[in-house]
C-alpha cells in the first residue's frame, strides 16, 4: 500500500488509537461528559478514513488522482477543526471550530461522492 491509500489508513490508525486512549481516560476519571468528542474521532478519524483508504487501494486509478490529494486534506483538517470545536462547544466555550469543522467534513465527503462516482467512467 502507498500514495493516498496508506496516508488515509495510516491517519485511521493513529485517530483510533487516540480515540482509544481518550475512551480509557473517560473510563478511568468516570468522566463521559466528553463523549461525543471520543464518538466523532472513532467515527470520523478511524471508520471513514479506513474506509477512504480501502477505496483508494480498490480503484488505484482514483488514488493517483489530484483531486484524492485534496480529499485527503480537507477530510484531514475537518477532523482536525471538528474534535476539539465538539469539546469547546460542549464546554459552552464556542461552537465556531466546531461548525467549521462540520463544513469542511461535509466538503470532503462531497468531494468523495464526486470521486466515487468519476470512478464509474472510462478512463481517459
Amino acid at each position: 500500500m502507498r500514495g493516498v491509500a496508506f496516508w488515509f489508513f495510516f491517519s485511521a490508525a493513529l485517530y483510533v488509537a487516540v480515540g482509544m486512549a481518550f475512551g480509557i481516560y473517560m473510563a478511568a476519571s468516570h468522566d463521559h461528559q466528553l463523549a461525543p468528542v471520543h464518538g466523532h474521532l472513532n467515527l470520523i478519524g478511524w471508520v471513514s478514513m479506513a474506509i477512504f483508504g480501502m477505496f483508494y487501494q480498490l480503484v488505484p486509478r482514483a488514488a493517483e488522482s489530484r483531486l484524492a490529494k485534496v480529499h485527503f486534506a480537507l477530510a484531514t483538517l475537518g477532523l482536525w477543526l471538528i474534535v476539539p470545536g465538539i469539546a469547546l462547544a460542549m464546554q459552552g466555550r464556542t461552537e465556531a471550530l466546531a461548525q467549521a469543522g462540520s463544513l469542511v467534513t461535509i466538503a470532503a465527503m462531497l468531494l468523495f461522492v464526486f470521486i466515487v462516482a468519476r470512478s464509474r467512467l472510462p478512463a481517459g
